[in-house]
């Protein structure tokens, strides 16, 4: 007797743990006879018969329309990438038209929409300033890497973020493409301002007549060059430049370097026809380093500004004769 009731605890614990489903928590004693019923269940075979033919069905791929109950695999309408090129075009054309619209809303008021009698009386302006990532974006960086040589260039934000750090190691050997015979120079370079529709947006020092620059050098001498945008083809070897000579040392110095002082180049050559710059079209300004010393250099900056220095009366500080230039003198 006890065989056979052990018997059948041991078939229906085995029989419940396939017909039951995991959230069924029965009696022992009644499990076993519910055990039962569910293994002699007539239509318990008949289930299981069309489960099993409907997924041989679908694995032979016979062409059979789904039930009507069965779901099909759908993109709901929040999955759905619309690409819709119209409404980006007319995104495009509102963010331009709106920042037009702040261009030409600020020129009534002023710059930065300040009154325009406190830009006129503007004896000051900070032009660059370093105090993030953002204002490293504003600025391109190169070296005669450009055409083969071996200088090393980089830029990054200073100690507390309150400068940038311009360094590297100057190299002046010549590349090695028998075309080249001089190299060896590094530049940090402003990027043009652009304002609606890419339009480019020069800056204007008209009411100012001296660049003003608080730095840190490593003693070497570097050249401050300046671009300016004229309406007509402008070369982009061409330039207005200046000498700036930094101390050494620990300390912050402050450079001061009139417009006036600035002579126009063309490919590294002083020309003889001398044009003061045009202070209401500033494309650009940047450092350039090149004094053939090899070796690492650094250049820390704190900010770069203008100022109006009223005891500064020089026009322009070089002359044109007949000779060189006869038609400065028509």
């Amino acid at each position: 007797m006890v065989l056979v009731w052990g018997h059948k605890l041991l078939n229906g614990t085995y029989v419940l743990g396939k017909c039951l489903k995991p959230n069924a928590t029965l009696h022992p004693f009644w499990g076993i006879h519910f055990a039962n019923y569910c293994s002699n269940s007539p239509n318990k075979p008949v289930i299981i018969h069309d489960r099993v033919s409907q997924q041989r069905k679908t694995a032979e791929g016979l062409q059979v329309q789904p039930p009507k109950d069965v779901a099909v695999d759908r993109t709901s309408p929040e999955e759905k990438t619309e690409i819709n090129f119209d409404k980006a075009i007319k995104d495009e054309m509102k963010s331009h038209f709106k920042l037009l619209k702040d261009e030409i809303m600020n020129n009534w008021v002023g710059p930065g929409g300040r009154p325009l009698h406190e830009v006129m009386l503007e004896q000051a302006k900070v032009v660059w300033q370093f105090r993030g990532r953002e204002d490293l974006d504003k600025w391109v960086v190169t070296s005669d890497k450009l055409i083969g040589g071996r200088s090393e260039v980089f830029l990054k934000m200073g100690k507390n973020n309150q400068s940038a750090l311009f360094y590297g190691t100057l190299s002046s050997e010549a590349p090695r493409d028998g075309d080249s015979s001089q190299s060896g120079f590094c530049t940090m370079m402003s990027s043009i301002p652009r304002g609606a529709f890419a339009r480019k947006q020069p800056h204007d020092w008209s009411g100012f007549n001296t660049l003003y620059l608080r730095i840190r050098g490593d003693g070497r001498p570097w050249m401050v060059n300046i671009r300016q945008d004229t309406d007509f083809i402008q070369r982009s070897n061409q330039m207005y430049s200046y000498f700036m000579f930094t101390r050494g040392g620990p300390y912050w110095q402050e450079v001061k370097i009139p417009f006036s002082k600035f002579f126009f180049s063309n490919k590294g050559r002083i020309r003889d026809v001398q044009t003061p710059v045009m202070l209401d079209k500033i494309a650009s300004l940047g450092f350039t380093l090149s004094d053939k010393v090899d070796g690492p250099f650094f250049l820390e900056i704190d900010f770069i500004g203008v100022f109006k220095d009223p005891t500064h009366t020089e026009e322009f500080a070089y002359e044109n004769s007949p000779e060189i230039s006869p038609r400065l003198f028509k």
